[in-house]
């Protein structure tokens, strides 16, 4: 799996407009992200659905890559039903940026627009269909279960370590 089947045409660039950074530290740190968010996202597949749609569905991806104001707000509350707490979201990006050489402030500010383009991309991917996110999101995870990467965090791959990542920074708070 790559950055280009996880998020939308131009995600990357858009990423990096919002913030005011070069396209390839975006790269970085949505590489350094990823694992993260869709680990999470793997863990809430049963109510992800209902809070995506909620939230806008495709159109989350749309506000990022479109020319109004980015909704940061609608990404900090998805980030919310996947993590639970700012906390953990915050631990998220500070893991992060150990393995990516960011600073974590950035990160903090990527992981919200980051999870908006994720999430309504994989959205549309899944064609509308109720239920259609996590099976999506279930291919997904299991293409990078199955990548073979043959490091943990450091590694820079997708799958490296995905399990063992979030498994570290949540460390048992559910």
């Amino acid at each position: 799996m790559n950055l280009n089947d996880l998020l939308p045409a131009g995600g990357i660039e858009a990423l990096a407009a919002q913030l005011g950074i070069p396209r390839e530290q975006a790269q970085r740190g949505a590489e350094a992200l990823l694992p993260s968010v869709l680990g999470g996202m793997g863990d809430n597949t049963s109510q992800l659905d209902a809070h995506v749609g909620t939230l806008g569905g495709t159109d989350l991806a749309s506000n990022v890559l479109g020319v109004e104001p980015t909704q940061v707000d609608r990404g900090n509350q998805l980030l919310g039903g996947i993590f639970g707490s700012k906390d953990v979201s915050r631990e998220v990006a500070d893991h992060a940026a150990q393995g990516s050489g960011l600073a974590p402030e950035l990160l903090r500010q990527m992981l919200p627009i980051l999870v908006m383009l994720v999430a309504g991309h994989l959205t549309g991917r899944a064609g509308g269909q109720p239920g259609g996110l996590g099976g999506v999101l279930g291919s997904v995870l299991g293409g990078l279960g199955g990548a073979g990467t043959t490091g943990g965090a450091t590694d820079g791959g997708l799958g490296g370590g995905l399990g063992g990542i979030l498994g570290s920074i949540l460390g048992g708070r559910r």
